[in-house]
Protein backbone atom coordinates (compact mmCIF):
# COMPACT_ATOMS: atom_id res chain seq x y z
CA UNK A 1 0.00 0.00 0.00
CA UNK A 2 1.19 3.46 -0.70
CA UNK A 3 0.48 6.71 0.76
CA UNK A 4 1.87 10.13 0.37
CA UNK A 5 2.49 11.06 3.90
CA UNK A 6 2.27 8.54 6.72
CA UNK A 7 1.79 10.42 10.35
CA UNK A 8 2.56 7.96 13.39
CA UNK A 9 0.58 9.27 16.65
CA UNK A 10 -2.85 9.72 17.10
CA UNK A 11 -2.11 12.63 19.48
CA UNK A 12 -2.79 16.38 19.41
CA UNK A 13 -0.25 16.80 16.92
CA UNK A 14 -0.94 14.07 14.79
CA UNK A 15 -4.74 15.05 14.52
CA UNK A 16 -3.78 18.58 13.85
CA UNK A 17 -1.49 17.44 10.91
CA UNK A 18 -3.97 15.73 9.54
CA UNK A 19 -6.60 18.06 9.70
CA UNK A 20 -3.76 20.52 8.05
CA UNK A 21 -3.45 17.66 5.48
CA UNK A 22 -6.76 17.08 4.32
CA UNK A 23 -7.57 21.09 4.38
CA UNK A 24 -5.44 21.03 1.29
CA UNK A 25 -6.60 17.64 -0.27
CA UNK A 26 -3.51 15.69 0.60
CA UNK A 27 -2.98 12.19 1.33
CA UNK A 28 -1.95 10.43 4.27
CA UNK A 29 -2.71 7.60 6.96
CA UNK A 30 -2.62 8.28 10.33
CA UNK A 31 -1.64 5.52 12.52
CA UNK A 32 -2.12 5.25 16.29
CA UNK A 33 -0.51 2.64 18.65
CA UNK A 34 -3.49 2.19 21.48
CA UNK A 35 -6.98 1.78 21.04
CA UNK A 36 -7.79 5.55 21.19
CA UNK A 37 -7.00 8.42 19.99
CA UNK A 38 -5.86 11.62 21.87
CA UNK A 39 -2.17 10.41 23.43
CA UNK A 40 -1.60 11.89 26.48
CA UNK A 41 -5.48 13.15 26.23
CA UNK A 42 -7.71 11.32 27.84
CA UNK A 43 -11.07 12.84 29.14
CA UNK A 44 -13.10 9.99 29.90
CA UNK A 45 -17.07 10.18 31.28
CA UNK A 46 -17.37 9.77 34.61
CA UNK A 47 -20.95 9.68 36.52
CA UNK A 48 -22.35 11.99 33.55
CA UNK A 49 -19.63 14.65 33.13
CA UNK A 50 -15.67 14.19 31.43
CA UNK A 51 -12.70 14.99 33.51
CA UNK A 52 -9.19 15.41 31.95
CA UNK A 53 -7.29 12.47 33.12
CA UNK A 54 -4.07 13.94 31.08
CA UNK A 55 -3.65 18.29 30.53
CA UNK A 56 -6.55 19.70 31.67
CA UNK A 57 -4.89 23.71 31.18
CA UNK A 58 -4.12 26.01 28.47
CA UNK A 59 -3.25 29.74 29.05
CA UNK A 60 -3.53 33.32 27.64
CA UNK A 61 -1.27 34.16 24.94
CA UNK A 62 -1.90 31.14 23.64
CA UNK A 63 -3.33 31.11 20.19
CA UNK A 64 -3.58 28.40 18.56
CA UNK A 65 -5.55 26.30 21.20
CA UNK A 66 -7.83 29.47 21.67
CA UNK A 67 -8.70 29.66 17.73
CA UNK A 68 -8.94 25.90 17.61
CA UNK A 69 -11.81 25.96 20.06
CA UNK A 70 -13.43 28.69 18.87
CA UNK A 71 -13.64 26.89 15.61
CA UNK A 72 -15.05 24.02 16.80
CA UNK A 73 -17.55 26.12 19.09
CA UNK A 74 -15.69 24.34 22.63
CA UNK A 75 -16.70 26.58 24.99
CA UNK A 76 -13.99 27.88 27.25
CA UNK A 77 -14.10 28.73 30.95
CA UNK A 78 -11.48 29.81 33.76
CA UNK A 79 -10.01 27.55 36.01
CA UNK A 80 -12.04 28.09 39.64
CA UNK A 81 -9.96 29.28 42.38
CA UNK A 82 -12.15 31.04 44.12
CA UNK A 83 -11.26 30.83 47.95
CA UNK A 84 -8.52 29.98 50.14
CA UNK A 85 -5.85 27.51 49.58
CA UNK A 86 -5.01 24.76 52.08
CA UNK A 87 -1.44 23.79 52.82
CA UNK A 88 -0.31 20.19 54.54
CA UNK A 89 3.36 19.91 55.99
CA UNK A 90 5.50 17.38 56.44
CA UNK A 91 4.17 16.15 59.95
CA UNK A 92 0.76 16.44 58.29
CA UNK A 93 -0.22 20.07 60.36
CA UNK A 94 -2.88 21.49 57.91
CA UNK A 95 -2.79 25.06 57.42
CA UNK A 96 -5.62 27.52 55.98
CA UNK A 97 -5.00 30.37 53.49
CA UNK A 98 -1.27 30.17 52.97
CA UNK A 99 -0.44 30.59 49.59
CA UNK A 100 -2.59 31.21 46.25
CA UNK A 101 -4.24 29.18 43.42
CA UNK A 102 -1.21 28.79 41.20
CA UNK A 103 -3.50 27.82 38.13
CA UNK A 104 -5.89 31.11 38.49
CA UNK A 105 -6.40 32.74 35.22
CA UNK A 106 -5.73 29.43 32.98
CA UNK A 107 -8.15 28.48 30.81
CA UNK A 108 -10.09 24.70 30.47
CA UNK A 109 -12.61 23.53 27.68
CA UNK A 110 -16.34 22.60 28.33
CA UNK A 111 -15.91 18.94 27.84
CA UNK A 112 -12.43 18.56 28.98
CA UNK A 113 -9.58 18.29 26.29
CA UNK A 114 -11.25 15.37 24.72
CA UNK A 115 -13.41 17.62 22.95
CA UNK A 116 -10.65 18.65 21.01
CA UNK A 117 -9.99 15.54 19.39
CA UNK A 118 -13.31 14.53 19.32
CA UNK A 119 -13.99 17.16 16.57
CA UNK A 120 -10.52 16.96 15.18
CA UNK A 121 -11.31 13.28 14.26
CA UNK A 122 -14.63 13.80 13.38
CA UNK A 123 -13.25 15.92 10.60
CA UNK A 124 -10.59 13.50 9.06
CA UNK A 125 -12.13 10.53 7.09
CA UNK A 126 -12.42 7.65 9.18
CA UNK A 127 -10.40 5.39 6.83
CA UNK A 128 -7.35 7.06 7.08
CA UNK A 129 -6.98 6.53 10.75
CA UNK A 130 -5.71 3.22 11.92
CA UNK A 131 -5.62 2.45 15.41
CA UNK A 132 -3.89 -0.46 17.34
CA UNK A 133 -1.36 0.13 14.23
CA UNK A 134 2.08 0.20 15.77
CA UNK A 135 5.34 0.82 13.69
CA UNK A 136 8.24 -1.13 13.80
CA UNK A 137 10.71 0.03 11.40
CA UNK A 138 11.81 2.66 8.77
CA UNK A 139 13.50 2.18 5.54
CA UNK A 140 14.52 5.62 4.20
CA UNK A 141 16.25 7.29 1.73
CA UNK A 142 16.08 9.89 -0.89
CA UNK A 143 13.23 8.09 -2.65
CA UNK A 144 10.29 7.28 0.10
CA UNK A 145 10.07 5.35 3.13
CA UNK A 146 8.61 2.00 3.39
CA UNK A 147 7.31 1.63 7.06
CA UNK A 148 7.07 -1.66 8.64
CA UNK A 149 3.67 -1.71 10.60
CA UNK A 150 1.53 -3.86 12.75
CA UNK A 151 -1.79 -3.31 12.25
CA UNK A 152 -4.48 -5.49 14.41
CA UNK A 153 -1.89 -8.36 15.06
CA UNK A 154 -0.76 -8.54 11.25
CA UNK A 155 2.22 -7.17 9.76
CA UNK A 156 2.15 -4.78 7.02
CA UNK A 157 4.09 -2.37 4.59
CA UNK A 158 3.71 0.81 3.78
CA UNK A 159 5.35 2.75 1.33
CA UNK A 160 4.76 6.75 1.53
CA UNK A 161 7.09 9.84 0.31
CA UNK A 162 7.28 11.43 3.52
CA UNK A 163 6.85 9.94 7.40
CA UNK A 164 5.68 12.38 10.41
CA UNK A 165 6.82 10.98 13.83
CA UNK A 166 4.19 12.86 15.74
CA UNK A 167 4.96 10.36 19.09
CA UNK A 168 7.65 11.64 21.59
CA UNK A 169 11.22 11.68 20.65
CA UNK A 170 12.49 8.88 23.64
CA UNK A 171 9.55 6.41 22.16
CA UNK A 172 10.88 7.04 18.66
CA UNK A 173 14.56 5.92 20.07
CA UNK A 174 13.27 3.40 21.79
CA UNK A 175 10.62 1.80 19.56
CA UNK A 176 11.44 2.43 16.03
CA UNK A 177 13.97 0.19 14.04
CA UNK A 178 15.69 2.66 10.93
CA UNK A 179 17.43 0.64 8.06
CA UNK A 180 20.12 2.81 7.54
CA UNK A 181 20.22 2.78 11.64
CA UNK A 182 21.01 6.28 13.15
CA UNK A 183 24.04 7.59 13.84
CA UNK A 184 24.17 7.20 17.31
CA UNK A 185 24.22 11.15 18.33
CA UNK A 186 20.95 10.73 16.41
CA UNK A 187 19.89 8.09 18.71
CA UNK A 188 21.13 9.75 21.72
CA UNK A 189 19.54 13.44 20.73
CA UNK A 190 15.94 11.80 20.77
CA UNK A 191 16.88 10.08 23.67
CA UNK A 192 17.76 13.29 25.34
CA UNK A 193 14.23 14.42 24.92
CA UNK A 194 12.28 14.92 27.73
CA UNK A 195 8.92 13.64 27.13
CA UNK A 196 6.70 16.40 29.52
CA UNK A 197 4.37 15.10 32.17
CA UNK A 198 4.81 10.97 31.20
CA UNK A 199 6.01 9.83 34.38
CA UNK A 200 3.32 11.77 36.02
CA UNK A 201 0.34 10.04 37.56
CA UNK A 202 -3.34 12.08 38.66
CA UNK A 203 -5.93 11.05 41.00
CA UNK A 204 -9.31 12.14 40.22
CA UNK A 205 -12.36 12.21 42.71
CA UNK A 206 -15.54 12.89 42.13
CA UNK A 207 -18.24 13.97 44.24
CA UNK A 208 -22.64 14.48 43.96
CA UNK A 209 -21.51 18.20 45.79
CA UNK A 210 -18.58 20.88 45.91
CA UNK A 211 -18.21 20.49 49.43
CA UNK A 212 -14.76 22.16 49.55
CA UNK A 213 -16.56 25.25 47.68
CA UNK A 214 -19.15 25.12 50.35
CA UNK A 215 -16.46 26.02 53.00
CA UNK A 216 -14.89 28.46 51.20
CA UNK A 217 -12.01 26.64 49.64
CA UNK A 218 -10.78 27.30 46.04
CA UNK A 219 -9.75 23.32 45.72
CA UNK A 220 -6.46 23.96 45.95
CA UNK A 221 -3.80 22.20 48.28
CA UNK A 222 -0.36 22.10 48.43
CA UNK A 223 1.05 19.26 50.31
CA UNK A 224 4.51 18.14 52.03
CA UNK A 225 2.99 15.14 53.01
CA UNK A 226 1.14 13.24 50.04
CA UNK A 227 0.58 11.29 48.21
CA UNK A 228 -0.80 14.11 46.31
CA UNK A 229 1.56 16.83 46.42
CA UNK A 230 -0.37 19.52 44.17
CA UNK A 231 -4.67 19.48 44.11
CA UNK A 232 -6.87 21.63 42.15
CA UNK A 233 -10.78 22.20 41.13
CA UNK A 234 -11.46 19.51 38.13
CA UNK A 235 -15.31 20.38 38.30
CA UNK A 236 -17.14 20.83 34.95
CA UNK A 237 -17.93 24.72 33.73
CA UNK A 238 -21.24 23.82 35.01
CA UNK A 239 -23.39 21.22 37.39
CA UNK A 240 -21.93 18.36 38.74
CA UNK A 241 -20.64 16.01 39.46
CA UNK A 242 -17.70 18.13 41.30
CA UNK A 243 -14.49 16.79 41.50
CA UNK A 244 -10.67 17.42 42.44
CA UNK A 245 -7.23 15.97 41.05
CA UNK A 246 -4.18 15.79 42.04
CA UNK A 247 -0.48 15.14 41.10
CA UNK A 248 0.79 12.12 42.70
CA UNK A 249 4.20 12.86 44.41
CA UNK A 250 5.67 9.04 44.80
CA UNK A 251 7.82 7.61 42.42
CA UNK A 252 6.41 5.73 39.65
CA UNK A 253 8.08 2.27 40.57
CA UNK A 254 7.00 2.84 44.66
CA UNK A 255 3.13 3.40 43.11
CA UNK A 256 3.12 0.83 41.21
CA UNK A 257 3.92 -1.54 43.86
CA UNK A 258 1.73 0.23 46.41
CA UNK A 259 -0.92 1.13 44.03
CA UNK A 260 -3.96 -0.05 46.61
CA UNK A 261 -2.24 1.89 49.65
CA UNK A 262 -1.88 4.53 47.75
CA UNK A 263 -5.46 5.11 46.89
CA UNK A 264 -6.67 4.75 50.49
CA UNK A 265 -4.06 7.50 51.44
CA UNK A 266 -5.16 9.52 49.16
CA UNK A 267 -8.51 9.58 49.96
CA UNK A 268 -7.64 10.49 53.58
CA UNK A 269 -5.79 13.19 52.50
CA UNK A 270 -8.74 14.84 50.92
CA UNK A 271 -10.50 14.25 54.55
CA UNK A 272 -6.93 15.79 56.05
CA UNK A 273 -7.42 19.03 53.54
CA UNK A 274 -11.08 19.30 52.82
CA UNK A 275 -12.72 17.99 55.68
CA UNK A 276 -15.20 14.69 56.81
CA UNK A 277 -17.29 14.92 53.73
CA UNK A 278 -14.80 13.94 51.02
CA UNK A 279 -14.82 10.40 52.44
CA UNK A 280 -16.77 8.86 50.72
CA UNK A 281 -15.66 9.72 46.52
CA UNK A 282 -18.13 8.72 43.90
CA UNK A 283 -15.22 7.73 41.85
CA UNK A 284 -11.57 7.45 42.62
CA UNK A 285 -9.61 7.33 39.92
CA UNK A 286 -5.57 6.73 39.09
CA UNK A 287 -4.25 7.56 35.87
CA UNK A 288 -0.90 6.28 35.48
CA UNK A 289 1.16 7.50 32.75
CA UNK A 290 4.40 5.95 33.10
CA UNK A 291 3.05 2.59 33.16
CA UNK A 292 1.93 3.81 29.30
CA UNK A 293 5.16 2.36 27.13
CA UNK A 294 3.86 4.47 24.16
CA UNK A 295 3.79 7.47 25.81
CA UNK A 296 6.53 6.72 28.58
CA UNK A 297 9.69 5.76 28.56
CA UNK A 298 11.92 4.19 31.61
CA UNK A 299 14.30 7.86 31.32
CA UNK A 300 11.05 9.43 32.17
CA UNK A 301 9.99 7.94 34.93
CA UNK A 302 12.38 10.55 36.81
CA UNK A 303 10.59 13.67 37.36
CA UNK A 304 11.75 16.83 35.72
CA UNK A 305 12.61 19.61 38.01
CA UNK A 306 11.54 23.03 35.43
CA UNK A 307 10.15 22.80 31.82
CA UNK A 308 12.84 21.87 29.77
CA UNK A 309 13.97 23.94 26.33
CA UNK A 310 12.24 22.16 24.18
CA UNK A 311 12.79 21.97 19.65
CA UNK A 312 13.67 19.93 16.90
CA UNK A 313 17.29 19.10 17.65
CA UNK A 314 19.59 19.82 15.43
CA UNK A 315 21.27 16.54 14.84
CA UNK A 316 18.16 14.89 12.96
CA UNK A 317 17.20 17.95 10.93
CA UNK A 318 18.88 16.40 8.06
CA UNK A 319 16.47 13.44 8.17
CA UNK A 320 13.72 15.53 6.31
CA UNK A 321 15.63 14.93 2.96
CA UNK A 322 15.18 11.39 3.00
CA UNK A 323 11.24 11.73 3.98
CA UNK A 324 11.44 11.88 7.67
CA UNK A 325 10.40 14.39 9.99
CA UNK A 326 9.11 14.85 13.63
CA UNK A 327 6.26 16.44 14.98
CA UNK A 328 5.33 15.97 18.54
CA UNK A 329 5.35 18.78 21.34
CA UNK A 330 8.57 18.51 22.22
CA UNK A 331 9.67 19.51 18.50
CA UNK A 332 8.07 22.57 19.13
CA UNK A 333 10.43 25.39 19.41
CA UNK A 334 7.76 28.18 21.11
CA UNK A 335 5.21 25.99 23.23
CA UNK A 336 7.21 22.86 23.30
CA UNK A 337 5.66 20.75 25.56
CA UNK A 338 2.07 22.24 26.41
CA UNK A 339 -0.88 21.42 24.21
CA UNK A 340 -0.18 24.75 22.04
CA UNK A 341 3.05 23.12 21.21
CA UNK A 342 1.62 20.02 19.73
CA UNK A 343 -0.76 22.75 17.27
CA UNK A 344 2.53 25.01 17.21
CA UNK A 345 4.56 21.40 15.58
CA UNK A 346 1.88 20.13 13.66
CA UNK A 347 1.58 23.68 11.68
CA UNK A 348 5.79 23.55 11.51
CA UNK A 349 5.76 20.32 9.72
CA UNK A 350 2.43 21.32 7.62
CA UNK A 351 4.56 24.05 6.24
CA UNK A 352 7.60 22.21 5.38
CA UNK A 353 5.44 19.46 3.25
CA UNK A 354 3.64 21.88 1.55
CA UNK A 355 4.48 22.06 -2.16
CA UNK A 356 7.51 24.08 -2.92
CA UNK A 357 4.87 26.75 -5.18
CA UNK A 358 2.96 27.21 -1.58
CA UNK A 359 5.81 27.31 0.49
CA UNK A 360 7.12 30.83 -1.79
CA UNK A 361 3.75 31.91 -2.50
Amino acid sequence: MHTDILIVGGGLSGLALADHLAATGRDFVLIEAQDRLGGRIWSPNLSGARFDLGPAWFWPGQPRMAALAQRFQIPVFEQFADGDLMFETQTGDVQRGRGYASMAGSYRLDGGMGALVDRLAGHLDGERLWLNTRLEKLQHSSAGVTAQIVRDGVEQRLEARHVVLAIPPRVVADTVTFEPALEDAQTRSLAAVPTWMAGQAKIVATYDQPHWRHAGLSGDAMSQRGPMVEIHDASPSEGGPYALFGFVGIAAATRAAHRDEMMQLAKAQLVSLFGPQMAEPRNLILQDWATIPEIARPLDHAPLGHHPSYGLPASITQLAERGIHFGSTETAPGFGGYLEGALEAAENVARALAPQSVQSA
